[in-house]
C-alpha cells in the first residue's frame, strides 16, 4: 500500500462515514459527498484513495457528460465488511457511554446485553446456504448427455474439494477457482470480489488432459470409478506459479511441507477454472449415518433449538484432555458443542479415519447427548497453518456454527527443512482473531490441557499457580506413539480405555507390524544381494511372511510393458510401492530392491508405505567408480558407448538420499555383514525382537 494510504484512514469515524456515505450515495457527485462528510474535496480525494489501495473501495469510470464526474466508486465487498465492522465499533461506544451515564444518573447498570453477544446471536443465520446441485431430473437428463463430453477422473484431493463446493462447504465459491480468483487468494486471501476466501481450491490437471479441452468447452468429472459428479464449464486454463503459491499460502516453497510436496510432485502441472453443476454427491459407505451437508446440520441445529455451536476440529483420537478442553469451550462460549473431525486426507502418517471414528464413537458417551453432537466432514487439509485456520473457520460457519475452536499450531505440519516448525504457535490464533468480525464466528483459545495428579483433574497449564507444589503430567503424541509401538502401559488418566483399545488394534506393537525394508542404490551397487540375504535371515527368525520385491523380478512380472524414461521408472517404483504397502499393512515384510533414482518418488513411495507400518530407507552407497568395475552385465559399458539412453549415473542423475535411515558400504566389507547391519537397525527400531 502507497505511502500516503495510512494516516488517510486513521482516523476510523471518518472512514466510517465515507464508507457509510457512498454505500447511501454511489450516485452522488465528489462535491455533495465532500459536504455531506463535511470535508475539502481535497481531504476527499486522499480519503478515496486511500480506501481503493486498502481494497474498501472500487474505482469505475462514470458515464457522465461532465467531466469533472470522471470516476464513480462503489463499496467492495471488502469495504461493505469494514463499514459493518466499523458500525459495531461505533455501537460498542456508545453503548458503552450509555452504559456509563445510566450508571451515574441511576447508580446501576443498564440491563442491556453486550453488543458482541446480541449480534452474535443475530449472525447464527440457520436458514439453508445455497447448494450447486441440479434437480434429480435435470442430473439424470446430464448424465445421458454426459456420455459424449470429455471426462476427468478426480484425485482424491479433487473429490474432497468437489464434494464442499457442491453441498456448500465452501460457500461462496460457486466452482474451481478462475485465474483471476486465484491470484487474488494467492496473494491477498481474498477473491477477486473482496470476499475472504484464504485458500486455493483448482482442478490440477496434467498437459495432454490440458491440451485436448479448451476454454468454454464442458467436461464431466467423475470418480475414480468413472461416476460422474458434476459438470464443469472451462472459463480458464492456465499455467500457476506453483513457487510463488507456495511461498504465500504455505510460507515457503520447502518440499518438507507435505502441502508443498504435493504441490510440486503430485498436482497437475495446469489449472482448469469454472463453476462446476453439481449432479450427485460421492458415494461413501463408510459411517454413512455420521456424514451430514452443511445444510443438514444447519436444520439439526434449527430442530434442537441451538443458537450457538461451538465446533471442535481434529484429525486425532480424542484423550481426556481433549474431553477437558471441549468441556470448557462450550463452557466458555455458552454453547452447545460439534465434534466435527476431518476424514479426508490429512497428514501423511496420520492414524486413518477408520480407526478415529470407531475412537470418537467409543467416548461420545462420556458428553452429554443433548449437547453435544458430531458430524463428519470430508474435507482434504492442507496443513496451511494460519490460513487453514481461517478456511476452517469458513468452512464451519457455513455448517451453522458460531464458535470455532483454534489451537495451538492449528494445523500445523510440523518442522521444515531447517529442523524448525513452519508456523508460530500463536500465528493462526492471531490471523483468525483478525478476520473473525468479518467471517461471522469467534475463535475459542485452544487451552494447554495438563492433568494435576494431587487434584486428580485437568486444569489450563497457564492457570497452576501452584505448579511447584503439585505434580503435573502430561503425555506427548511422540510419547504415546512411543508407548503404542513398544506395547508399554497408557495410563488411564491420558485417555480412555476404549480409545487405547482401538489404538492397540490398529497399531499393535511394532514387533508385530509389518515393515518394508527400501534397498536403494546404482545399478551393481549389492542391492539385491544384500536384500536375498537380509530376506533368508527373516525367514530364519519367523513369525512373519517376508516378500522379495527385487527390481529385476519386479520388472519382469509387473512391469515387462515398461521402458526405461523417467516416467516409466517412476511408475514402476510406486508399482512397487504400492506392492510393499499391501504387504505392510497386512502384517508381513516387504524387501524392495530397486536403483529408485529419485528422491520424490522415493517420498511418495515412503509416504504410501508409512500410512501402514515403518519404511527403512537403506542407501547402499557403493561408488560409482566401484559398481562400474564390477558391471558384470555389461551395462555401464553400453551407457557410455551411448547404447542405453538414460542410465542412472551416467546420463541421469541418482539423488542420494539425505537422511535414510541406514547406509552401507559394500567395498572391501562381507554381503553378511550388511544384511547384519540391517538386522541390528530393525532390532535398534523394535521392528524385531533382539
Amino acid at each position: 500500500m502507497p505511502l500516503h494510504t495510512k494516516p488517510a484512514l486513521d482516523d476510523e469515524d471518518l472512514l466510517f462515514r465515507l464508507l457509510r456515505q457512498l454505500d447511501l450515495a454511489p450516485e452522488a457527485s465528489q462535491r455533495a459527498t465532500a459536504t455531506a462528510l463535511g470535508v475539502s474535496l481535497g481531504r476527499l480525494n486522499s480519503l478515496l484513495r486511500a480506501a481503493a489501495d486498502a481494497g474498501l473501495v472500487k474505482v469505475g469510470e462514470r458515464d457522465s457528460p461532465d467531466k469533472r464526474q470522471r470516476f464513480a466508486y462503489a463499496l467492495t465487498q471488502r469495504g461493505a465488511s469494514k463499514k459493518n465492522q466499523l458500525i459495531n465499533a461505533f455501537l460498542q461506544r456508545k453503548l458503552t457511554e450509555y452504559d456509563a451515564l445510566h450508571a451515574e444518573l441511576t447508580g446501576t447498570k443498564t440491563s442491556l446485553s453486550p453488543l458482541s453477544d446480541r449480534t452474535r446471536h443475530m449472525n447464527n443465520d440457520l436458514t439453508p446456504i445455497p447448494e450447486l446441485f441440479v434437480s434429480y431430473d435435470s442430473a439424470q437428463k446430464m448424465k445421458m448427455e454426459a456420455a459424449d463430453l470429455t471426462s476427468w477422473d478426480l484425485t482424491p484431493r479433487q473429490i474432497c474439494d468437489l464434494e464442499l463446493l457442491m453441498n456448500g462447504g465452501f460457500n461462496p465459491l460457486k466452482g474451481f477457482l478462475s485465474e483471476k480468483d486465484y491470484n487474488s487468494v494467492v496473494e491477498t486471501m481474498r477473491l477477486a470480489s473482496g470476499e475472504l476466501w484464504p485458500m486455493p481450491i483448482t482442478l490440477d490437471v496434467g498437459d495432454d488432459f490440458a491440451n485436448s479441452v479448451e476454454v468454454g468447452q464442458d467436461i464431466a468429472l467423475r470418480d475414480q470409478e468413472g461416476v460422474i459428479l458434476a459438470m464443469m464449464s472451462i472459463t480458464d486454463k492456465w499455467t500457476p506459479n506453483k513457487a510463488r503459491e507456495a511461498e504465500m499460502v504455505f510460507g515457503a516453497d520447502d518440499q518438507a511441507h507435505p502441502a508443498v510436496n504435493y504441490l510440486h510432485n503430485q498436482a497437475g502441472k495446469i489449472y482448469l477454472g469454472g463453476p462446476i453443476t453439481g449432479i450427485q454427491q460421492p458415494v461413501h459407505y463408510d459411517f454413512r449415518g455420521r456424514r451430514d451437508t452443511p445444510n443438514e446440520l444447519r436444520a439439526y441445529f434449527r430442530k434442537m433449538g441451538w443458537r450457538k455451536v461451538v465446533a471442535f476440529q481434529t484429525r486425532n483420537p480424542l484423550h481426556r484432555a481433549h474431553q477437558e478442553l471441549t468441556f470448557r469451550a462450550a463452557k466458555e462460549a455458552q454453547a452447545n458443542l460439534l465434534i466435527h473431525p476431518v476424514v479426508g486426507m490429512t497428514k501423511p502418517g496420520d492414524i486413518d479415519h477408520f480407526t478415529r471414528v470407531r475412537c470418537y464413537e467409543a467416548v461420545l458417551d462420556q458428553y452429554p447427548s443433548s449437547t453435544t453432537s458430531m458430524s463428519l466432514l470430508n474435507l482434504a487439509m492442507r496443513m496451511a497453518g494460519p490460513r487453514e485456520a481461517v478456511w476452517h473457520g469458513l468452512i464451519r460457519k457455513n455448517h451453522g456454527c458460531t464458535h470455532f475452536i483454534v489451537g495451538r499450531d492449528h494445523a500445523g505440519p510440523g518442522a521444515n527443512s531447517a529442523g524448525e516448525d513452519f508456523y508460530g504457535p500463536y500465528d493462526a490464533q492471531d490471523l483468525f482473531r483478525e478476520h473473525q468480525e468479518e467471517m461471522g464466528i469467534e475463535m475459542v483459545d485452544f487451552k494447554h490441557m495438563v492433568y494435576v495428579q494431587d487434584r486428580a483433574q485437568y486444569e489450563p497449564a497457564d492457570e497452576i499457580d501452584d505448579k511447584d507444589n503439585v505434580t503435573v503430567l502430561n503425555i506427548s503424541g511422540t510419547e504415546l506413539r512411543r508407548r503404542l509401538s513398544e506395547g508399554l502401559d497408557i495410563p488411564e488418566w491420558f485417555s480412555f480405555p476404549q480409545v487405547v483399545e482401538e489404538l492397540r488394534r490398529s497399531r499393535p506393537p511394532r514387533a508385530s507390524q509389518g515393515f518394508t525394508v527400501f534397498f536403494t542404490g546404482f545399478s551393481g551397487s549389492g542391492k539385491s544381494t544384500i536384500a536375498n540375504a537380509l530376506m533368508v535371515k527373516l525367514m530364519e527368525m519367523g513369525g512373519r511372511p517376508v516378500t522379495l520385491l527385487d527390481g529385476d523380478i519386479v520388472r519382469k512380472n509387473l512391469s515387462s510393458e515398461l521402458g526405461f524414461s523417467k516416467e516409466h521408472r517412476d511408475l514402476n517404483i510406486r508399482r512397487i510401492g504400492y506392492v510393499a504397502s499391501e504387504i505392510t499393512k497386512n502384517g508381513g515384510i516387504a524387501i524392495c530392491a530397486p536403483i529408485a533414482p529419485y528422491a520424490t518418488t522415493r517420498r511418495a513411495v515412503r509416504e504410501d508405505i508409512e500410512a501402514f507400518g515403518a519404511f527403512i530407507e537403506v542407501h547402499v552407497a557403493t561408488s560409482i567408480e566401484e559398481c562400474e568395475r564390477r558391471d558384470r552385465k555389461g551395462l555401464y559399458k553400453l551407457a557410455r558407448e551411448g547404447k542405453i539412453k538414460e542410465f542412472t549415473g551416467i546420463s541421469d542423475p541418482y539423488d542420494v538420499p539425505e537422511n535414510p535411515e541406514l547406509s552401507v558400504e559394500t567395498e572391501n566389507v562381507e554381503v553378511d555383514n550388511c544384511a547384519h547391519q540391517v538386522i541390528l537397525k530393525l532390532e535398534s527400531m523394535g521392528l524385531i525382537k533382539a
